[in-house]
């Protein structure tokens, strides 16, 4: 991420006016920086490529106090009461609400902030770079916050996701490897998990699918990528059995591996064993004789070689964010000017926050393998 202010002779002309000797002067162009800047901070926050913004955004008035109607996010066949999962305090542990499908749901938001400073000189100095810099470490500190919030629901939700007694996390076939068996099943449990409001076959067939998207690490990816010369089968005495030609082709020009198998493949620094949310999993799980893991017991085990890749079905609209948007200027993301600094602390600060809850209102959208 970088943010970068151009030098052109209005902005030259306002960040030296923010070091001016007239604080009158120096705060109004303070306030009028961060009014340009906060927008863009914004759009930035909400275009990074990470695991937040996976869910889906709706927002409120941030004088109001937000809530959703349940029975429009619920088949009319479903049970008088649902789980929707959510988050008190940034940081928290997911919450499992019980909610009837007739009411509304009020939820609980949050605000995420960071506050940073810099000298007056560089302002003096036109020094551009400086200030870009500054305004680039808020949104990137914001960032990180949303993340683990984001990444804490949504792994607690999958290691507590059940439906008709199918547990939505399974084993891969093979400890260290995926493979296509392991894409198969995965299909497949989606599929029972998923059905049409009527419990039959959805509409069109492939709404029954259940999985769009895999979150893995890039060790999994690297997996992907040996299928190009690595046996595939797990059937048989045969344990060569290779690709198809054209298949092995495709992996092998397509390095990246953005599709595979029809399923979009989101790679992840935080996946895999020994990383952030691997262990994340392995705390919410601990204790568990679950069978999904590798462990001696069958649990996925925080010290065992066992790594989750994350399934989620984007067509679901279950994954919710609500941001609050401020009612004159309409930006998510709110960045004023620090007033704490004194004459003789040269200093100018600028402190942003954005306001937000999030929730899962439907963990049949979630599933998980264990490689």
């Amino acid at each position: 991420m970088k943010i970068t202010l151009k030098r052109t002779p209005e902005q030259i002309e306002l960040v030296k006016a923010m070091a001016s000797k007239n604080r009158d002067v120096a705060y109004e162009a303070q306030v009028a920086l961060a009014e340009f800047i906060g927008p863009v901070l914004a759009k930035v926050i909400n275009q990074a490529p990470t695991l937040s913004n996976l869910f889906s955004n709706f927002a409120f008035s941030a004088d109001e106090s937000p809530s959703i109607p349940m029975d429009l996010y619920y088949d009319v066949t479903d049970e008088d009461y649902v789980t929707v999962w959510s988050q008190a305090v940034p940081g928290g542990l997911p919450t499992n609400t019980v909610t009837p499908i007739g009411g509304e749901m009020k939820f609980t938001t949050y605000r995420l902030d960071s506050a940073v400073d810099f000298d007056k000189r560089y302002a003096q100095r036109s020094r551009m770079d400086v200030i870009s810099k500054s305004f680039s470490r808020v949104a990137q500190e914001v960032l990180l916050k949303q993340e683990r919030n984001s990444a804490t629901l949504l792994l607690g939700a999958l290691a507590e996701s059940s439906t008709k007694g199918k547990n939505h996390v399974i084993k891969a076939a093979n400890s260290g490897r995926l493979i296509l068996d392991d894409f198969n099943r995965l299909l497949t449990l989606g599929k029972r998990i998923n059905t049409a409001w009527t419990g039959g076959t959805p509409e069109g067939g492939i709404g029954g699918r259940g999985v769009t998207d895999l979150i893995v690490s890039p060790e999994v990816v690297q997996g992907l990528r040996e299928m190009a010369y690595n046996p595939i089968n797990t059937k048989g005495n045969n344990t060569d059995i290779a690709a198809t030609d054209s298949m092995r082709e495709a992996v092998y020009s397509n390095g990246g591996i953005p599709e595979f198998y029809g399923i979009n493949i989101m790679e992840l620094q935080e996946m895999g064993h020994g990383q952030r949310f691997n262990k994340l999993f392995a705390s919410l799980v601990d204790g568990q004789a679950n069978d999904i893991g590798f462990a001696s017991d069958g649990s996925f085990g925080a010290d065992s070689e066992s790594e989750i890749v994350i399934g989620l079905d984007k067509r679901v609209e279950s994954m919710l964010r609500a941001v609050a948007t401020d009612s004159e200027t309409g930006s998510e993301f709110s960045l004023v000017a620090d007033d704490q600094y004194s004459v003789r602390q040269s200093k100018i600060g600028y402190y942003g926050s954005i306001e937000e809850g999030r929730m899962i209102l439907d963990n049949r959208a979630l599933f998980g393998l264990v490689v």
